[in-house]
């Protein structure tokens, strides 16, 4: 099993260690509730470093992508990021992913821990048709980079005292490099996964300690914590954000997500599976993606059926949770296109006994 850099600190501090996407990972500290509020409330560090990050660099890098990604690349700018996915020749998707754009020749993917070498060799099966090579064009970084997400009201400052470039006025979906805690060559991007603001830092694995020690000198005083997968699923979970290998996956479209938003049929576009979602977009599809959220005491889980107020199952949950904020569950799964408008009555079979619960646009907070 994989460790990243953080891991001693991550012993040292007492979390609780799973396995997770092939590497030993830190699923809780304090508590999993105590963890999402601090992060809603304050500031929160999480180890990210078992994402990976690909390079794509040269004159046909940006060819090479638009034709490879869901999302219009010919609207980002340097210093953009955009979330996109990477499509599959069936109309699923292979990945979330997050891309970067440096210059019009030089581009990062952040993909999901679980998806690195299947990312990897899907970009390589296409990559001969716009003459990128591996290792010179493509280039796999996952194993040398390490990340940190540092998330909530508080961790712009934070991460301003460690950077010696302005962070506090980026946009949201921005990336800059300079010098973060004395470390030259670092990457600050402001996404997240958590919807409580905040940023992304990539560092060389070998300086991983370095980072962490002065983000702990700054953010310990200011209330900041360790925070592990179980908050980073709940965070999630809270503002509607779609996780790979629950929610999405080779089987599932964009359009049968909801990820129309980030599927554009530009003219030009020609990525994998395109003919099949564009025919969805006109036909319709079969199967939706809906938020919803129980109105009787429950905690629906992932895999549970989602039936009709007739009692026929309809669906499944994709992933589910007591929110931390609500105090009341929450959470997501397919369902006939006909039970997917908002207020529409469903229930959740919970140990075979159907709970109640209405269908949400998210965010559900």
């Amino acid at each position: 099993m994989k460790t990243t850099p953080f891991t001693p600190f991550h012993v040292a501090a007492g979390a609780r260690m799973v396995p997770f996407a092939g590497y030993n990972m830190p699923v809780e500290f304090t508590g999993i509730t105590d963890e999402h509020l601090t992060v809603r409330s304050a500031a929160g560090l999480f180890d990210v470093s078992h994402m990976g990050e690909i390079w794509v660099r040269g004159e046909r890098a940006e060819a090479f992508l638009q034709n490879m990604l869901s999302n219009d690349l010919s609207t980002l700018v340097d210093g953009g990021v955009q979330y996109t996915c990477l499509p599959n020749e069936q109309g699923g998707i292979v990945d979330d992913v997050m891309v970067y754009r440096f210059s019009p020749v030089e581009y990062l993917l952040v993909v999901n821990a679980s998806g690195v070498e299947k990312d990897w060799r899907h970009l390589l099966r296409y990559a001969p048709r716009f003459g990128l090579r591996e290792g010179v064009e493509l280039v796999n970084d996952s194993d040398r980079l390490a990340q940190v997400a540092l998330q909530g009201p508080w961790a712009m400052k934070i991460a301003q005292s460690v950077c010696d470039f302005d962070v506090l006025n980026m946009r949201p979906f921005r990336v800059a490099q300079g010098a973060v805690a004395n470390i030259p060559e670092a990457m600050l991007a402001t996404t997240g996964y958590t919807g409580s603001g905040g940023c992304e830092i990539f560092v060389p694995a070998a300086d991983a300690p370095r980072l962490w020690e002065a983000l702990w000198e700054v953010g310990g005083p200011m209330g900041m914590k360790n925070i592990g997968l179980g908050a980073r699923d709940t965070l999630r979970l809270e503002k509607g954000y779609c996780l790979y290998g629950n929610d999405i996956d080779d089987t599932t479209s964009p359009i049968e997500a909801g990820l129309w938003w980030i599927t554009k049929l530009a003219a030009g576009k020609d990525f994998p599976g395109r003919a099949i979602i564009e025919r969805q977009a006109v036909e319709g599809i079969s199967r939706r993606l809906v938020g919803f959220c129980l109105t009787e005491r429950g905690v629906p889980r992932h895999g549970y059926p989602i039936a009709a107020p007739s009692g026929q199952i309809i669906g499944c949950v994709t992933s589910g949770t007591l929110s931390p904020m609500l105090r009341e569950g929450i959470g997501m799964g397919y369902v006939r296109p006909e039970y997917a408008q908002p207020e529409s009555e469903i229930a959740i079979v919970i140990r075979d006994r159907p709970i109640p619960a209405r269908v949400v646009r998210p965010p559900f907070v």
